[in-house]
């Protein structure tokens, strides 16, 4: 048997679904959607960036950001929100996971703002001051991960857990959508108003100068969604498993849940002491009994995490580069700069509405029937399977009449992403690890899924340059090529899918149970009980 709770989790792992539950996807979900509009908005316009700032003379192509530069403002945000996961996960076990939820917010707020304004007008000067506030922007997406995951789950009942850690994380699909919607709406009132030549017609008059508002409103709108919630986010209790089981306040984790939960929960202080005599020396991160328990746990979450990024964010952040290369968005000096913003801004609201939001949802929809470990496992096998089947007859896909065929598989791609590990690498971290280690073990895992990131936005950027040096693009190496470049992501996918087999279940379990914590509670009541494995 599983053993004897305290009331307080009880009631919260037995609750029927109320309006707490949406109120608390709500004020957690809105930070993942400024996390992902914040994120994912920056390659909308790095090529608009490009003809702004990096110019050249006489040249046959409108300017392109300098690798460096270009791999710095792509992957800045994603440095920032490796360093953020690691620090507001270790801070939400030690402080509360409340009392720094409302800091990630306004951190991101205020960074969205200024990553739109400039120190100075030359083009380094623009591009440090952007670095510089994307990064800290990253650092406060970073902490959004732990708090939102490690909230949610601690106030969700056990069978619908999933569903409810799976909605929070899905409003990165509305994000993504927004981000796209938005540019395109802005891009448009602006070509409207400012009609300006392609840049194979007239090189200068292509950009006009208005151009240079369209990218700093894109990024300060970000600010908006994450201001609408910061109040109630503030107005949220501390979560019971926190207040009752890592701070030892029973009394205060039941009053709390009494409030929100509208029952009358009785506070057991007495057994709470008891468990805390016990784990007094009970075991910490860096130990060999945190090792045995959860050691293989956290190489599954986090080898997983880390192999999906690599794949995700490679596509993700350079759509505009494989549409590019397959003829899907017309060359870029067919256009001018706010023509190629709406055209990029387009192709990624189409694959968001197709692809992206509908496999978030199918993945709220199933996680609690499937469980989390055969989403994932189907999630890999579908993303591997479909990204050779891009990949093998890539040539015969860069043909004008297959472009649709491979935006479907390109698609696909996505679908099983989001409908598979995306969802899930999420979930699971803040179900399985013990309260008083749940938020840094999900920063850890996190993390590590950034460094993936890292890897696959620095590095896609130069892998995926023509193998023939001249036809590569301005201050790129030569690469192994696009086709190769597929072929390497589904290999990443396909290691994906066998280190998954490290992650345990959670689907219809307590927190509890899974982290072992239940024990300690039967040997304070004086019960005995058989571990749950």
């Amino acid at each position: 048997m599983a053993g004897e709770n305290l009331n307080v989790l009880n009631a919260l792992d037995v609750a029927k679904t109320q309006w707490y539950h949406f109120t608390a996807i709500i004020i957690a979900g809105m930070g993942f959607f400024t996390d992902a509009y914040d994120l994912f908005c920056i390659s909308l316009v790095t090529k608009m960036l490009g003809r702004i700032y990096y110019h050249v003379e006489g040249s046959s192509k409108p300017g392109s950001l300098p690798p460096n530069v270009s791999a710095a403002v792509n992957g800045v945000a994603l440095c920032g929100t490796l360093a953020g996961q690691l620090f507001f996960g270790w801070l939400g076990d030690k402080m509360g996971r409340k009392r720094v939820y409302g800091v990630t917010l306004m951190l991101m707020s205020i960074c969205s703002v200024a990553s739109g304004l400039s120190f100075g007008r030359d083009p380094k000067s623009v591009m440090a001051t952007l670095c510089f506030f994307r990064f800290w922007l990253g650092f406060g997406i970073g902490g959004d991960y732990p708090l939102s995951a490690t909230i949610m789950s601690e106030y969700a009942n056990k069978k619908t857990r999933g569903a409810f850690i799976a909605a929070v994380f899905a409003m990165q699909g509305f994000g993504i959508l927004s981000g796209g919607v938005f540019a395109m709406i802005v891009s448009a009132a602006f070509d409207a108003r400012f009609k300006a030549p392609a840049y194979a017609v007239d090189p200068i008059g292509s950009t006009v100068p208005q151009a240079d508002y369209i990218w700093r409103i894109i990024l300060m709108a970000g600010a908006l969604p994450a201001l609408l919630t910061y109040y109630w986010r503030l107005k949220m209790p501390e979560t019971a498993r926190y207040t009752a089981l890592v701070a030892k306040n029973a009394q205060q984790a039941a009053a709390d849940m009494s409030k929100v939960l509208q029952v009358d929960i009785e506070a057991e202080q007495q057994k709470v002491e008891q468990i805390a005599e016990k784990q007094k020396n009970s075991f910490g991160l860096l130990t060999r009994e945190f090792l045995r328990r959860h050691g293989l746990h956290l190489l599954g979450t986090t080898s997983t995490w880390f192999l999906l990024d690599i794949a995700y964010y490679s596509q993700n952040l350079f759509q505009k580069d494989i549409f590019s290369a397959i003829g899907w968005i017309p060359s870029a000096k067919t256009m001018n700069a706010i023509q190629e913003v709406y055209t990029i801004a387009r192709a990624q609201t189409l694959i968001a509405l197709c692809s992206t939001v509908p496999g978030y949802w199918f993945t709220v929809a199933l996680i609690d029937k499937m469980g989390r470990f055969a989403i994932q496992l189907v999630g890999f096998s579908m993303m591997t399977i479909f990204m050779f089947a891009l990949a093998i007859p890539y040539d015969h896909w860069t043909h004008k009449d297959h472009h649709i065929g491979f935006i479907v598989l390109y698609s696909l791609t996505f679908f099983f992403a989001n409908f598979g590990p995306n969802a899930t690498t999420f979930v699971v971290p803040a179900e399985i690890f013990p309260a008083r280690l749940r938020s840094t073990c999900h920063g850890i895992s996190a993390a590590s899924g950034k460094m993936g990131a890292i890897i696959g936005a620095f590095g896609f950027l130069y892998l995926a340059q023509n193998q023939d040096k001249a036809k590569a693009d301005a201050g790129y190496p030569a690469g192994i090529g696009m086709r190769n470049s597929l072929i390497v992501l589904g290999i990443v996918n396909l290691l994906g899918l066998l280190f998954t087999f490290l992650v345990p279940e959670s689907k219809g379990k307590s927190l509890e149970e899974m982290s072992g914590e239940n024990e300690d509670m039967n040997e304070a009541s004086g019960n005995k009980t058989v571990p749950v494995v």
